[in-house]
């Protein structure tokens, strides 16, 4: 069964205005076309396709990611239960448990379908240098203060 793919459905002149997502991935919404003369509502030969019965996807394959199921991972344990035929998507969680949860990924050797683990945990690390020199600043400028205060205390 060689099936096409389906097209992307993308609104009437989406990509001649930015404000319907040219180059904007969050504004590619599909809205039905409406109009009286609109071609894509009449279907015409050479215009873009329109939403309709017969482009749905095959029920096996319906809802996977690269033909595996997908599993919603919010702690580590979870992680570790994964089988073979499914991918972790991780879920809707703090900071804290997302750098846990993806350390271990990494330690596993685990692919996090919605995250870059690398990338994560080396923006995660140049934060925590930066929070540290700030705060080490801080306590500088701080210490001097008050040693300067404690002088004009004593003359």
């Amino acid at each position: 069964m060689n099936k096409k793919s389906k097209p992307k459905f993308l609104r009437k002149d989406s990509h001649k205005m930015s404000k319907l997502g040219k180059g904007r991935k969050k504004k590619q919404k599909w809205k039905k076309p409406t109009g009286r003369d609109n071609k894509m509502r009449e279907k015409r030969k050479g215009h873009r396709k329109v939403v309709s019965i017969g482009y749905k996807t095959d029920k096996i394959s319906r809802g996977m990611i690269e033909q595996k199921v997908p599993v919603e991972i919010s702690n580590i344990a979870q992680l570790k239960k994964l089988r073979e035929n499914e991918v972790p998507v991780l879920a809707n969680v703090g900071m804290k448990k997302k750098i846990e949860i993806a350390k271990a990924a990494q330690k596993a050797d685990i692919k996090i379908h919605n995250l870059n683990v690398e990338k994560f945990l080396k923006d995660v690390g140049m934060k925590n240098k930066k929070l540290e020199k700030k705060t080490l600043g801080k306590k500088v400028e701080k210490k001097t203060e008050t040693k300067k205060e404690e002088k004009k205390k004593w003359t």
